[in-house]
C-alpha cells in the first residue's frame, strides 16, 4: 500500500515535469525556427495552459495533503532544429503518461479516490498531447 509519503513525493515529481513542460513549451515557441514556425509555435503555445491546469491541480493536492508543493523545475534541453522538438515532445508526452499512470495506482491504494480520478483526467489530456504530436512527426516524416 503506497504511504501518504510516497504519494506526496510522487506528485511533487509530477509537478516538476510539468513546470518543466511549461518552461519546455514556452522556450520551443520562441526558439522554433523554419517554414513552420507559426504552427508549431501556435502549437507549443496552446500546450502551455493544460500543463499549467495540471501543476495547478498537483500543487493544491500537494498543500491538501498537508505537504509543500515543489517549486522548481526539471532541466529542459533546447534541441538544434524542430523535428528533434518534436521527439522531445513526444518523449515527454509518453513518460507522463506512466508516471500518472503509477501515480494513479498510488492515489487508488492510499484510498485518495478523486485524486486518481483527477489523474485519470491528467492521463488523458497528456494521452492526446502524445497523439497531436505523433501526427505532427508524421507529416515531416512523409516529405
Amino acid at each position: 500500500m503506497a504511504s501518504k509519503k510516497e504519494l506526496v513525493q510522487g506528485l511533487n515529481d509530477a509537478l516538476r515535469y510539468e513546470y518543466q513542460a511549461v518552461v519546455m513549451y514556452n522556450t520551443y515557441a520562441a526558439a522554433v525556427s523554419g517554414i513552420h514556425r507559426g504552427e508549431l509555435k501556435e502549437f507549443f503555445l496552446d500546450e502551455i495552459a493544460d500543463e499549467l491546469g495540471h501543476a495547478e491541480l498537483l500543487a493544491n493536492k500537494v498543500s491538501a495533503l498537508g505537504e509543500e508543493p515543489a517549486t522548481e523545475a526539471h532541466d529542459v534541453d533546447l534541441p538544434p532544429d524542430e523535428e528533434a522538438m518534436l521527439e522531445n515532445v513526444l518523449q515527454a508526452e509518453s513518460e507522463a503518461i506512466e508516471r500518472y499512470t503509477e501515480l494513479m495506482a498510488k492515489a487508488e491504494e492510499a484510498d485518495e479516490l478523486g485524486l486518481a480520478n483527477d489523474l485519470h483526467d491528467i492521463i488523458s489530456d497528456e494521452t492526446t498531447h502524445k497523439e497531436e504530436t505523433e501526427k505532427l512527426l508524421r507529416g515531416r516524416t512523409a516529405r
